[in-house]
């Protein structure tokens, strides 16, 4: 993998983010990269969180991927506390070079670190290659989710 860095997410990375989420059919239609303000507001928010990490994956100076893990302390399970990850993006350059599975590995450790006993993801029903992928990891589609556009 050469040196990879994960770090945490900074508004310089901000355009590089937008146009890695923008670049896929789905991205395209949801994403504004002419106007960064909403996504810079949202850095804000997600910095002030301890219960959340965008992070990025930087090679020789160039972000390369990027995620945002979630920690969520619950009730049920016995009070467990469980991870969400979104927003998986991998440069198109960066495709099948194995970052996207040292990506999920690191959410998967960071959620271990905070004492998570689940990690969860949802993924649109259209990206039947990272079903594929997550499959692979490990995960199983147990549940099926809803989302209600507000």
């Amino acid at each position: 993998m050469g040196d990879l860095e994960i770090r945490a997410a900074v508004a310089e990375d901000v355009p590089a983010i937008v146009g890695m989420l923008a670049d896929d059919p789905l991205g395209a239609q949801r994403e504004s990269p002419d106007d960064l303000g909403p996504y810079l507001a949202a850095l804000e928010r997600l910095t002030a969180d301890p219960n959340q990490r965008l992070v990025v994956a930087v090679r020789e100076g160039r972000v390369v991927g990027t995620l945002q893990l979630t920690i969520v302390p619950g009730l049920s399970r016995r009070g467990a506390t469980r991870s969400i990850i979104e927003g998986v993006r991998v440069h198109a350059d960066e495709r099948g070079s194995g970052l996207g599975t040292r990506f999920i590995e690191w959410a998967i450790e960071e959620s271990r670190r905070e004492n998570c006993q689940l990690v969860q993801l949802t993924s649109d029903n259209t990206r039947t290659d990272a079903h594929r992928f997550y499959e692979r990891l490990g995960f199983t589609a147990t549940h099926v989710g809803f989302k209600l556009q507000l």
